[in-house]
Parts: C-alpha cells; sequence; structure tokens
C-alpha cells in the first residue's frame, strides 16, 4: 500500500488524484489532504478517504471544517504550518504538489528533505526555485516524478535513454483558444473567451496561461531543471489536436513521443505507481478517428508572454520568479476584470525591466521578490 499526501485535494489535478485512488484502493492510500477555502468539497472528500491529517489555508475554512468533522477522529491544520507538517509526514512516501503558487515551494523543500519523492504540479517550485530544488532532490536521492502532461511525456520519452544524448525537446501546445489571432483582435477579449480552452479541462489560472501561451513559457523553464538541458534546447511546437503530448530529439536525429488523449489522469497515475504501469479504463486514442495531425510554429508576436518566459530564463536569478508573480497577479486582476487581457503580458514585460534582478536567490528572497512585483502591479492600477 503506497501512501500519499495531496497538497491541493479540492483543485483540478487533487481531485483528478483522488479519481485514481478511488479506482486503486487496495494500492494507495491518502494518509492527508490540504486545500485552501473550499469547506464544502473537503468535507466530502475526508469523509470518503479518512485522512489522518488535513490541512486549509484559512484559519476560517479549517475552523468550519472542525465543526463539521466532529464526528471523526481527524487533526486539522491551517497555514504555511500546517503544509510543512503534511509534507514531513513520517507514513507519506509520495507528495502530490497540485497546490497554486509560490507556498507550495517551502512544503516540497521539507519533504524532499524528509525523503518524500515528490509527484510535481505545482510549477511555481521549479520556475522560482528549480537551481535549489533539483540539487536538493539529488542530494537526498528522491524523484521529481512530473504531473505535467507535457513533462510526464518527456520523461516517458527518455525512459532508458541516457541524457548525454539529448538534441532538443519539443514542448507541444494547443495554442489555446486564440491560435491565430493578432494582437488587434484580442483587444476586446474577455475573461469568458479566454476560459474555453478546446482540449482541456483545467482550471482557471491555468486556462488564461494556456490562452497567452504562458503556461508553455512556465513549462520551458521547468523543462530546463527537470531534464538539465539549455533554453536552446528547447523547442515549443503548437500541436492543436493535444495527442502528441512532447517529444525528445537524439543527437542521431530519432524522434520519440508520447501520444495519448488529452487527459490528466494518465500523467497523473503514472507518477503515482512509476516505474510501473497500471491498466486505465478511459477512452483510448483511435487512430482511424484521429485522421491527421498539425503542427505550427507559436506566434511569438502576438503571444510574446512566451518570448519572454525564454528571456526571464537566460537571464536567471530571481528573473523567473519576476516573470512568474507577475502573470500571476495580473491573471488575478483579469479574472476579476480589473485588467485588459493584453494587459497581463504587458505586465510581465513592465515586471521584468523595473524590478532588481538577484542572483541565486534563496527562498526568502524568492518570496521577497514575489511581493515586490505584486505591489508594483498594484501600483501600476
Amino acid at each position: 500500500m503506497k501512501k500519499i499526501a495531496i497538497l491541493g485535494s479540492t483543485g483540478s489535478i487533487g481531485t483528478q488524484t483522488l479519481d485514481i485512488v478511488r479506482n486503486f484502493k487496495d494500492e494507495l492510500e491518502v494518509v492527508a489532504m490540504a486545500a485552501g477555502t473550499n469547506v464544502d468539497l473537503m468535507e466530502k472528500q475526508v469523509r470518503e478517504f479518512c485522512p489522518k491529517v488535513v490541512t486549509m489555508w484559512e484559519e476560517k475554512a479549517a475552523a468550519e471544517l472542525k465543526s463539521r468533522l466532529q464526528d471523526m477522529e481527524i487533526t486539522i491544520l491551517t497555514g504555511m504550518d500546517g503544509l510543512l507538517e503534511i509534507a514531513v509526514l513520517p507514513e507519506v512516501e509520495v507528495l502530490v504538489t497540485a497546490i497554486v503558487g509560490m507556498i507550495g515551494i517551502r512544503p516540497t523543500i521539507e519533504a524532499i528533505k524528509a525523503g518524500k519523492d515528490i509527484a510535481l504540479a505545482n510549477k511555481e517550485t521549479l520556475v522560482c526555485a528549480g537551481h535549489i530544488i533539483m540539487p536538493l532532490a539529488k542530494k537526498h536521492n528522491v524523484a521529481i516524478l512530473p504531473v505535467d502532461s507535457e513533462h510526464s511525456a518527456i520523461f516517458q520519452s527518455l525512459n532508458g535513454e541516457p541524457k548525454n544524448r539529448i538534441s532538443k525537446i519539443l514542448l507541444t501546445a494547443s495554442g489555446g483558444p486564440f491560435r491565430g489571432k493578432t494582437r488587434a483582435q484580442l483587444g476586446n477579449i474577455q475573461v469568458e473567451d479566454a476560459l474555453k480552452h478546446p482540449n482541456w479541462a483545467m482550471g482557471r489560472k491555468i486556462t488564461i496561461d494556456s490562452s497567452t501561451l504562458v503556461n508553455k513559457g512556465l513549462e520551458v523553464m521547468e523543462a530546463k531543471w527537470l531534464f538539465g538541458v539549455e533554453p536552446e534546447q528547447i523547442q515549443v511546437v503548437v500541436h492543436p489536436q493535444s495527442i502528441i503530448h512532447s517529444m525528445v530529439e537524439y543527437v542521431d536525429g530519432a524522434v520519440i513521443a508520447q501520444l495519448g488523449l488529452p487527459d490528466m489522469k494518465l500523467p497523473i497515475q503514472y507518477a503515482l505507481f512509476y516505474p510501473d504501469r497500471r491498466v486505465m479504463n478511459e477512452k483510448k486514442l483511435d487512430f482511424f478517428e484521429l485522421q491527421n495531425m498539425t503542427f505550427e510554429k507559436p506566434d511569438t508576436e502576438t503571444f510574446y508572454g512566451l518570448k519572454l518566459a525564454y528571456e526571464a530564463l537566460e537571464t536567471g536569478g530571481n528573473v523567473p520568479t519576476i516573470y512568474n508573480a507577475a502573470n500571476e497577479k495580473s491573471v488575478a486582476l483579469f479574472l476579476e476584470k480589473k485588467i485588459s487581457y493584453l494587459q497581463i503580458p504587458e505586465m510581465i514585460e513592465r515586471s521584468m525591466r523595473k524590478i532588481k534582478r538577484i542572483d541565486n536567490p534563496d527562498v526568502a528572497q524568492i518570496l521577497e521578490t514575489e511581493a515586490e512585483v505584486y505591489e508594483y502591479i498594484l501600483s501600476l492600477i
């Protein structure tokens, strides 16, 4: 029985992880869960999966959950202290980091120090702290198992191959709902338009990120740390059908790809059972239904958030944190209808030009950079 903990159990990745646990009740046990404020869903999850420890980010939500679960023997914690306690629980073998934001960095670090394998779905962990996380994982002999569909595809395509034979990574992107549009056509985009992803069902923030190609920029940064390649070895390929989830080209010209229908359960399940595979009772890829696949270059002039990601990665230091924090705050403001769609990449660029670069930042400096970016963006509006 593999014992897991889930940070972000009420979100998209968290709920799909629990779907997999339902299918493998004899092999997976959830011993701890954490969420933000969704008390209703967390109560249902706790009653079904009976974890020993639960954390809610906000104290009010924790108090409400505690009141509802008086009939159960369970420890209910709050805030960062709760996340850190879950991360180092002795019985946890795999920590699923499906929580959104930089609050995922510290629990991931503590879990690695405690020898836990990481099923990684929190982008900020590597985007902002890859220079800390990857050496630490190596030191403690901990596996970083990517849950993101693209990085899982690369991880699978690398299986059994020497990493020093990689020529380049081909990171696929659907192109989002606005593929082919000009910047002028994006001027009046509303929140409801940007939340209509053509292929994937995801959370609100990541859906917006996908539409701006900023999500792909964040994935480029992650790929650099996960697979030990240089930025120039990572090529984004727009593949509207989202069937090829990513590819690896080797020095001899061979290209190995992982294909499948757009379904996050596959990479989640692969991470939980790695290196084994389990039966998945979902619809399988039918090539006769598919008929064709197409590929395009990304439009980095219209969707220049992707170009800015490469710049941030090349510049290094705390600049990827500036990029990520600026995007996070800008997307939140767009979802609140306080800024326009095109202001998202504009805010990112202005922040990258304004905020002071710090070489090799520690966790405290990463979090300070985030706060500084937030303050700067709010000053702009």
